[in-house]
């Protein structure tokens, strides 16, 4: 069911010319540990400006729009939710044109799923998302990641939690040092 939705989604954003990569719980259960979850987060390489175009990849997909008002919703919050008709899940399009997302975006995954090639988030960039957002699930999800990606970018990694501590101050760097300091605690005590 998921599976399906993603590649329709996928399949119609490149059509239309949209950039973007899956994130959220759906990356995590492809780069990190198994968990539950029930809805598709999408990253799209572009602003507001680009609204009518998703709004087409939607209707085509057969996923209602959340909003009454989409384009004020997308002004304000840069996040256009919506439902697909047929099974209920969630889908949240992320509105985003950052250097860092811009980045992020060309570093993205190709992953086969079924028979389409769908853009997933690295693990470097989802461990990112996930010590910004902070919350308990984001930092086990973020160990859990560190722990099922050898071969990370760890240059890359510190590069930009550094920069993203001082334009939102914030200790990233220093959370992703304790997780890393919990990880090798728990190896020796195997």
């Amino acid at each position: 069911m998921l599976s399906s939705l993603i590649e329709k989604i996928a399949g119609e954003l490149s059509r239309e010319g949209i950039p973007y990569m899956i994130l959220g719980g759906q990356a995590v259960l492809l780069f990190g540990e198994p968990r539950l979850t029930r809805d598709i987060d999408i990253t799209l390489g572009a602003g507001p400006e680009a609204l009518p175009r998703v709004q087409l990849v939607l209707e085509r997909v057969g996923l209602e729009p959340l909003a009454p008002d989409p384009a004020t919703f997308v002004a304000k919050t840069m996040v256009l939710p919506a439902r697909d008709q047929a099974t209920g899940l969630r889908v949240d399009l992320i509105f985003s044109n950052s250097s860092y997302e811009r980045e992020a975006l060309q570093r993205a995954r190709v992953i086969k799923v079924g028979q389409t090639e769908v853009r997933f988030i690295s693990p470097e960039d989802l461990i990112i998302h996930k010590l910004v957002a902070g919350r308990p699930r984001d930092l086990e999800d973020a160990k859990g990641l560190l722990i099922k990606n050898p071969g990370l970018d760890f240059i890359y990694l510190r590069s930009w939690l550094s920069r993203l501590d001082q334009a939102l101050a914030m200790d990233l760097s220093q959370t992703l040092a304790r997780l890393e300091k919990e990880i090798k605690s728990r190896r020796r005590d195997l």
